[in-house]
């Protein structure tokens, strides 16, 4: 039971929502103190438990017809399990909510509720965001956003241009990974019923879509300053990741696949490179 709890959360995937956080919090105080501490831990498991086991249970039978799930990209959850996961999913995360909404201001609450609200809506019934085409790329992005948004303002700072032109770029890298990671699943969705950007717009347009989205993010980059800047290089590895499937059909849609999987591993590449830029940024500052 523990063990699917775990694996439901995306393991994998922690660090992506944490280090976002963790990163911007602090930047932004030059400190880590116990709400930096309690955020960490908040957006390394319970909020991908949210996110993810949520998707698990509602997203069950599409996932049955899903040849990616049962590794790392996502497990099939025993269906005698999804009560469980909905009650953790949802109980969990609660102390850790309260205790940085008392720590935060009104700005920083509602950018918390604000990224709250989307996890849920991302998948629940009735809201599911995740079938409005366009608007499922949006969504995804800001659970990865949001957490970078929601550090800056706990931590008392309030973002000038050259912070807002780096979120902005990160939401069209978020934008851009989604639509890309959709892609290899447009046979699957289909078949279970499920909307998305990739199965209405077709495979193809959708790799290209997210190319220009990762294109997009690099120039917005190049106006935040030295060494800043240098940031908008690490969209190469992404564009290099989506270049092979500029011609893909919706039939050989699960060659993306390949694409995907260099996408987890290029991740920890890049945040690796961004982590030196902000440490040799810092420095300069």
């Amino acid at each position: 039971m523990v063990r699917a709890l775990v694996m439901s959360s995306r393991p994998i995937s922690w660090v992506n929502t944490a280090y976002p956080f963790g990163a911007a919090y602090l930047l932004a105080r030059g400190t880590l103190d116990a709400p930096g501490v309690v955020g960490i831990l908040f957006f390394l498991v319970p909020y991908n438990l949210l996110m993810y086991g949520i998707n698990d249970v509602f997203d069950y039978e599409s996932d049955l017809r899903n040849p990616r799930k049962g590794g790392v990209e996502g497990i099939l959850l025993d269906r005698r399990l999804h009560r469980l996961t909905l009650w953790v999913s949802v109980l969990l995360p609660l102390p850790f909510v309260a205790h940085l909404a008392a720590a935060g201001d009104a700005a920083a609450n509602a950018v918390l509720a604000a990224s709250l609200f989307m996890v849920v809506a991302y998948s629940a019934p009735v809201l599911r965001f995740k079938e409005r085409p366009v608007l499922d790329s949006m969504t995804s992005s800001f659970h990865f956003v949001s957490p970078a948004v929601y550090g800056v303002l706990l931590a008392g700072a309030r973002p000038g241009l050259t912070v807002w032109l780096a979120l902005a770029a990160y939401y069209l890298w978020g934008m851009a990974s989604h639509a890309f990671g959709a892609v290899q699943d447009v046979e699957a969705d289909r078949a279970g019923g499920i909307a998305s950007v990739a199965t209405v717009i077709g495979a193809r347009a959708t790799v290209w879509f997210a190319l220009a989205l990762y294109v997009a993010a690099g120039v917005l980059l190049l106006p935040v300053g030295w060494p800043w800047a240098l940031a908008a290089a690490l969209v190469l590895p992404y564009v290099w990741m989506v270049w092979p499937f500029l011609r893909i059909t919706d039939e050989r849609c699960q060659e993306a696949n390949r694409g995907w999987r260099r996408f987890l591993w290029i991740n920890y590449l890049v945040g690796f490179l961004l982590t030196q830029l902000l440490i040799w940024g810092t420095i300069l500052r």
